[in-house]
């Protein structure tokens, strides 16, 4: 393939990705800045705040259900598709909550409305990680698959930066303004981007690897069959690697903003300055830990940066607590934009890896989407409950953070790199072995 079409993967990889993470963080920063008010009302702003909290983790367990449809068709039916599928799926959805009625206007309908219009979005980036990730790495040649495969993980962040400033130049507004239209902009303006995005996609061919299997004929007819069958040890590997990248991201990223503004005192707009500083830097940085990875091998970046988030938890909160927005500013560059990043990097083109072409779709899905279920959504509404149980300490959330590491540290060591070896060559071995458990599930079947 030619520089200029390589070009143009590496665009609609990214384009898409930073569009539908835009959508997606956009909720989790409004939902504790709005929604808690005016969506979620209740007596106890506490209260309100983990509703809203609730609401934003209430995705993260439909994404499983939307990235088991949407891989389906990926692996079925090509990558490209299913990427215009999930692009538009999380247009209409975010584009819908921007004119959505509040509680004062219709009442109990208003959080119904919002709930099922963010189930929308799980089940379109349930889908849209996958797609965009092997966008990117089965067009990669082998010595650069993990700069290619950070490309779509750069779409996170760029996504966050996004609508970070988004809301901060809302936040400039008048505090009524902003809470009565000023907060809607960032989802209308939305419905333009996606547009962009779709048209980028329009013209990318599907993937190699993919080809490959639909002229070999092996197209499975139930991917997740084989997946859980065949694949099940790949799949539980990778939802344990998934934790320690998903959780502290969200700390550091999503509930920062409240903690920071309700219990030390920062500004909103403070705090909000501080988170897209670090995911700029952490833009920055991603495409650097994933070029990085091709020399040094993916294992020991990830094992680096797993390390980093234990050592810096109790430092982390240690410097919110001193109330400096200079040190919050240097807290939130260390632990979203610096130890963060190699974690994010090199964690997409691991999952690929791991799993055989013919459902690499559905297994990096699988062990992503759970992952983000079991610990990234949940991490907010885990924080915010600690909190409110500990009487506002932050150890607990600190021993969460340390929790998680330990639990993605022991996944890790169950991992080959395999940084060195062709996508074809270890497809060959998957498949090989896929024959064999199958040759051996037959001869126990006809035993019996």
């Amino acid at each position: 393939m030619d520089s200029k079409q390589m070009r143009k993967v590496w665009i609609a990889s990214l384009v898409g990705s930073s569009i539908e993470w835009f959508d997606y963080f956009l909720y989790g920063t409004v939902a504790a800045l709005v929604f808690n008010q005016l969506f979620f009302v209740t007596e106890d702003p506490s209260v309100g705040t983990i509703l809203a909290y609730a609401s934003f983790a209430l995705a993260f367990f439909i994404r499983p259900f939307g990235g088991v449809i949407f891989s389906h068709i990926g692996d079925r039916i090509g990558r490209k598709k299913t990427l215009v599928l999930t692009l538009s799926l999380m247009g209409i959805a975010t584009f819908g909550m921007g004119l959505l009625p509040t509680y004062q206007a219709i009442g109990v309908w208003a959080p119904i409305l919002l709930i099922t219009l963010r189930l929308v979005q799980g089940l379109g980036i349930g889908g849209e990680w996958g797609g965009a990730l092997l966008l990117a790495v089965e067009y990669a040649p082998k010595e650069k698959r993990g700069l290619y495969g950070a490309i779509p993980q750069m779409g996170v962040t760029i996504g966050m930066v996004l609508g970070t400033v988004a809301l901060s130049i809302m936040t400039l507004l008048p505090e009524g303004s902003f809470m009565t239209w000023g907060w809607r902009i960032p989802f209308i303006f939305s419905a333009l981007l996606v547009v962009f995005g779709l048209w980028i996609r329009k013209g990318i061919d599907e993937t190699p690897s993919f080809k490959k299997v639909q002229q070999s004929g092996e197209i499975p007819k139930l991917p997740i069959v084989d997946t859980l069958k065949y694949h099940w040890r790949e799949v539980l590997i990778a939802i344990g690697e998934k934790v320690v990248e998903t959780a502290p991201f969200y700390i550091f990223g999503t509930f920062v903003v409240s903690y920071a503004t309700t219990n030390l005192g920062f500004s909103r707009t403070a705090v909000l300055n501080s988170v897209m500083i670090a995911t700029i830097v952490t833009t920055i940085l991603i495409p650097i830990m994933g070029s990085l990875s091709d020399k040094i091998g993916r294992k020991k970046l990830y094992v680096t940066g797993t390390i980093g988030m234990i050592v810096f938890a109790f430092p982390y909160f240690w410097m919110l607590h001193q109330q400096s927005v200079a040190l919050l500013v240097i807290a939130t560059i260390i632990g979203l934009g610096i130890i963060w990043s190699p974690i994010t990097a090199v964690l997409g083109t691991m999952f690929s890896e791991i799993f055989d072409a013919k459902v690499r779709y559905t297994g990096i899905t699988l062990g992503y989407q759970i992952g983000a279920a079991v610990a990234g959504g949940t991490a907010p509404l885990v924080a915010a409950s600690l909190l409110l149980k500990f009487n506002d300490s932050y150890i607990p959330v600190a021993c969460y953070i340390i929790f998680t590491a330990v639990i993605s540290l022991l996944a890790i060591w169950a991992v080959k790199d395999r940084s060195q070896e062709h996508l074809d060559d270890i497809s060959k071995v998957d498949t090989e072995s896929t024959k064999e458990q199958s040759k051996v599930s037959n001869t126990l079947g006809k035993a019996q």
